[in-house]
C-alpha cells in the first residue's frame, strides 16, 4: 500500500463504506458474491457500503479476511488495506509529450523530404550529362 492509497481510504477522505466498497472492488468480487460468502444478503452489502448500516463483529472479521485486508483498516483507513484505484486517464503530460515527439518527427520527415530531393536532383544531373556524352 502507497501513500496515495492512505490518501484515497484514509479517516479524511473515506467512510467505512468507502473502503468495503473499495476492498470488494480490489478483490475482484461483486456485492452478490461478498453477501454468498458472507452469508447475508446482497442488500446487506449495498447498506455497508452506503453507510446505512454497519456489520457486526463476526461480519466484520469474516469480511476483512475475505477481502485480505485488516479490521483497523476497515473501520479507521488506517494500517493493511486495499490499495487506492488505477488512475488510467491520460494526464496532459501524456498529451504533451506526444505532441512534442510528432513535431520532432514532423521536423525529420521534412529534413529527410529535402534531402531526398537533394539527391534526386544530383542524379538527375549526373544521368543527363552522362547522356549528353
Amino acid at each position: 500500500m502507497t501513500s496515495g492509497d492512505l490518501a484515497w481510504y484514509g479517516p479524511d477522505a473515506a467512510t467505512f463504506g468507502d473502503r468495503v466498497g473499495g476492498a470488494r472492488e480490489a478483490a475482484g468480487m461483486t456485492q452478490g458474491q461478498l453477501a454468498r460468502r458472507l452469508g447475508v444478503k446482497k442488500e446487506t452489502i449495498a447498506a455497508w457500503e452506503n453507510d446505512l448500516s454497519e456489520p457486526r463483529a463476526n461480519k466484520l472479521s469474516m469480511m476483512a479476511g475475505l477481502l485480505n485486508v485488516s479490521i483497523v483498516w476497515l473501520l479507521t483507513g488506517e494500517g493493511e488495506g486495499a490499495p487506492g484505484p488505477v488512475d488510467d486517464e491520460p494526464s496532459a503530460s501524456d498529451f504533451d509529450g506526444i505532441l512534442s515527439e510528432l513535431r520532432q518527427l514532423r521536423t525529420t520527415l521534412r529534413a529527410n523530404a529535402d534531402r531526398a530531393a537533394q539527391l534526386e536532383k544530383r542524379l538527375r544531373l549526373l544521368v543527363s550529362s552522362r547522356e549528353a556524352l
